[in-house]
């Protein structure tokens, strides 16, 4: 007798906008920057193209991207040592303009 996997596993699934967008609701723990929280979130959860998708949708509803943590960190400084945060930032950057 075999045994039949339930599912498959999804790598690096493609996002619809509702998907993305339902981010931009995520309500942060107690004392946090609800905006901040939002771009953690999605920059820990997102692929670049959808991130991007993300920050123009944040910008617009005129989210905070210089938003600050407890320890007074934005997000820009928060990832900037990250290995692979460049793109990220460049996409920050980008909407800075």
């Amino acid at each position: 007798m075999s045994v039949k996997k339930d599912k498959e596993k999804v790598i690096d699934p493609v996002w619809g906008e509702e998907r993305i967008r339902e981010f931009l609701s995520l309500e942060p723990p107690q004392g946090e920057d609800s905006d901040h929280h939002k771009l953690v979130k999605a920059y820990q959860s997102m692929r670049i193209e959808d991130f991007d998708s993300f920050i123009g949708f944040f910008v617009a509803e005129n989210g905070n991207l210089d938003a600050r943590n407890a320890r007074n960190q934005s997000f820009s400084e928060l990832i900037s040592t990250h290995r692979y945060s460049q793109p990220y930032l460049d996409i920050i950057n980008k909407f800075r303009t």
